[in-house]
């Protein structure tokens, strides 16, 4: 076996006819290949044993091996290998198969033409070049496929994780939900049986602060807060003695300063109750000041305005509608008078959109301020408390009435039912 100069690609030329090997060295030799040549096949397989080469070229008439049976052979060592017959006299139908079937890549007849030498070479290169890179990007794809399937594993096992995570997070939410429900109901149940009469009020009082948190008045946060403290805002109550809390309810005139203090600490107790039923502290903090009047003489910290939580506002007109022991008509009318002073006018203007207890006509509406547009028409006149007309009936409002009217709200606050043509 002799070599002549080492390059980038290494070309292996077989013939048993030494003048053959240097015809054929002298017409492919350049500087893009290394040629490597042998006298017969078994210093070709031999060859192929130890180096990769992107052409072999053989001579089919050989001693021991055949052109076509070496190729074969090189086939199963490098099947990327391009693989030229040299033959004078092989039947057309033989090479023809030969190719088709993939056993060589293409044949030259002898005598051949250099020309026609260099561009099968040249050919033959190119080919093996995109086998190679075919099989780079094959092995590539298949990495990545593997490295994939690896991912979805991964991510398969990750999603049977957090399944059986969040399977054990609902059945404890569900168990949380169930003992916050039996917590709450036990509560009801101890006032109730402390109390029978808490226990009614308690019922009315939630029937009210349901229809009021259905609004979009609140958010699902306020919601959750406003309906736990309807159903418990009296359980302060508890701590006192029952003989007193009966004097409180039907003799209030015949309490002395000192009972009446109690009284008056009950949404302290209130609030630490509730800290043992929900962990929400607004929760604590609604019963605690459901007692505040808007005005700032309520009890027990004689707070005013928005600084009473808004749930703490809407709870305290259910509380006094029903606590108050009056008809209903008569009930709404107290409500009314203590609008801006005991009570938060848009709590007011909520209660009475929500729970019907205004006889007004079918094309009359009750609305918020916050609910005022543009092209509405008032039913009713906008007065002040001390009796000055801000706004007639009829008006239609735009949004200079309406920015005067919200402006004049802030400073002396608006106390006046809103009616508009609906």
């Amino acid at each position: 076996m002799t070599s002549l100069n080492s390059s980038q690609y290494s070309i292996l030329i077989v013939d048993d006819d030494a003048d053959i090997l240097a015809a054929l060295s002298e017409t492919i030799s350049g500087d893009a290949y290394r040629i490597v040549c042998c006298l017969n096949a078994a210093e070709a397989l031999d060859a192929v044993a130890k180096e990769n080469f992107a052409v072999v070229i053989s001579d089919q008439n050989m001693p021991g091996l055949s052109g076509l049976q070496l190729l074969a052979r090189v086939r199963e060592e490098q099947p990327f290998t391009s693989r030229v017959l040299i033959t004078g006299m092989l039947l057309v139908d033989t090479l023809i198969g030969a190719i088709n079937t993939g056993e060589i890549y293409r044949f030259i007849a002898k005598p051949w033409k250099r020309g026609e030498v260099v561009a099968t070479v040249q050919n033959a290169v190119r080919r093996y070049e995109l086998l190679l890179e075919n099989e780079r990007l094959h092995q590539e794809t298949k990495a990545l496929n593997e490295n994939l399937e690896k991912a979805n594993q991964a991510l398969r096992e990750h999603l049977e994780v957090v399944t059986r995570q969040k399977a054990s997070i609902d059945l404890a939410h569900d168990a949380l939900r169930q003992n916050f429900e039996h917590s709450l109901g036990l509560c009801f149940r101890l006032i109730s049986t402390f109390y029978p009469l808490l226990g009614k009020q308690a019922q009315a009082v939630v029937e009210i602060c349901r229809a009021m948190a259905g609004t979009e008045y609140f958010t699902d946060a306020e919601r959750h807060v406003l309906m736990t403290s309807a159903w418990i805002y009296d359980i302060g109550l508890v701590a006192l003695d029952r003989p007193l809390l009966h004097k409180l309810f039907t003799r209030p005139e015949a309490c002395t300063p000192e009972e009446h203090a109690l009284l008056r600490h009950h949404p302290i107790i209130g609030q630490t109750l509730a800290a043992f039923v929900d962990q929400l502290q607004e929760v604590g903090t609604t019963i605690r000041a459901h007692h505040e009047r808007f005005d700032g003489s309520g009890y027990p910290d004689g707070h005013a305005g928005e600084m009473i939580p808004w749930t703490a506002r809407c709870l305290a007109v259910a509380v006094a509608f029903v606590q108050s022991g009056m008809p209903k008509e008569q009930a709404c009318e107290f409500l009314l008078e203590e609008s801006g002073k005991g009570f938060d006018p848009e709590a007011i203007r909520l209660f009475f959109r929500t729970n019907e207890m205004s006889k007004l006509p079918r094309n009359v509406k009750e609305v918020l301020m916050a609910e005022l547009k543009p092209g509405m028409e008032l039913a009713r006149g906008i007065v002040t408390p001390s009796g000055m007309l801000l706004m007639p009936a009829g008006q239609v409002l735009n949004d200079y009435s309406i920015s005067k009217l919200s402006n004049h709200s802030r400073l002396n606050l608006v106390t006046e039912r809103l009616m508009i043509f609906g």
